[in-house]
């Protein structure tokens, strides 16, 4: 398998695990964590794992010109990302995330012509187009409504905070994948990304009572350490050394129809004619979008 391939499958893989997510961690907040706390867990947990695994891996030196670009991907990445979206979602909702996430793809294909004088082909633009259509779908006409939200104006626009935040990351990150290791970027972004939440976060994360906590959310916050934090984090920026920042948002649209299919496969949901047509398009659009073309 050539490194493109491989560079699909892990963009694939990470869509995937998030989209599980939407089902594994239902209602962890704020019954379990406050959104901070949570986020503080993760950030601090991904940490831990990227510096034990860099153990065993050649060290490298950061170069002093990098330090400030480190800087704005812990920020942007780990941290603005992760608090907007948390904290949108325990005022607005989930269907309302899921929205507003698809104007990513959107937003790095702009910044990356701007920025990165990537080239855009009609394959991309019509791939992206088929992908958006087919999210919308799936989210207007194929999901369920929720009530449960205090504020959704200000959460909607905690969320639109989100997905620009996370388009200025995988753009800014860009030049850094190809200089380092993944491991190394990623330990060093996450232990930025661990100090400037810390005194966000602690409070809410200490106030849970953790030796009070059942098996099964004990389960399901491993899941969001390792599964949708470690791995994800991981996958996507080793894709990022084979495909561009605006082929990397295509497989977001991946995420409402992973979600919706693993929610049919453990007995939460059923499949309906919409939803059919929906994931085809959107996988049509991911195929487009990632299709290598001669005038690429």
């Amino acid at each position: 398998m050539n490194q493109k391939a491989l560079a699909i499958l892990a963009a694939t893989a990470a869509s995937v695990i998030y989209g599980i997510n939407h089902t594994i961690a239902e209602n962890l907040m704020p019954e379990i964590i406050q959104p901070y706390g949570f986020i503080f867990l993760r950030i601090s947990g991904a940490a831990i794992l990227f510096w034990l695994l860099s153990l065993f891996l050649p060290s490298e030196k950061i170069a002093k010109s990098d330090r400030l670009r480190f800087l704005a991907c812990g920020l942007f990445g780990m941290t603005i990302n992760m608090l907007m979206f948390f904290k949108g979602l325990s005022l607005s909702t989930p269907i309302n995330s899921s929205v507003v996430i698809t104007l990513v793809p959107v937003i790095l294909l702009i910044l990356s012509a701007i920025f990165l004088k990537e080239k855009i082909t009609w394959n991309k633009y019509i791939g992206i187009g088929l992908g958006l259509l087919g999210a919308l779908i799936l989210i207007f006409l194929g999901i369920k409504t929720q009530n449960n939200a205090p504020n959704i104006p200000l959460g909607n626009i905690l969320f639109l905070v989100n997905a620009s935040s996370y388009s200025i990351y995988l753009i800014i990150v860009k030049p850094l994948v190809k200089k380092y290791n993944s491991i190394t970027l990623m330990k060093w972004l996450f232990l930025i990304a661990f100090i400037i939440n810390f005194p966000i976060g602690i409070n809410e994360f200490i106030e849970v009572e953790w030796s009070q906590l059942p098996l099964d959310i004990i389960s399901k916050l491993i899941f969001v350490v390792i599964g949708t934090t470690f791995f994800t984090y991981l996958f996507n920026i080793y894709a990022l050394k084979q495909l561009q920042p605006s082929t990397i948002g295509a497989f977001i649209y991946l995420q409402p129809v992973t979600a919706v299919l693993f929610a049919i496969i453990v007995g939460s949901d059923s499949i309906t004619p919409i939803r059919a047509v929906a994931a085809g398009l959107i996988f049509m659009g991911v195929f487009l979008s990632t299709r290598k073309t001669k005038n690429a």
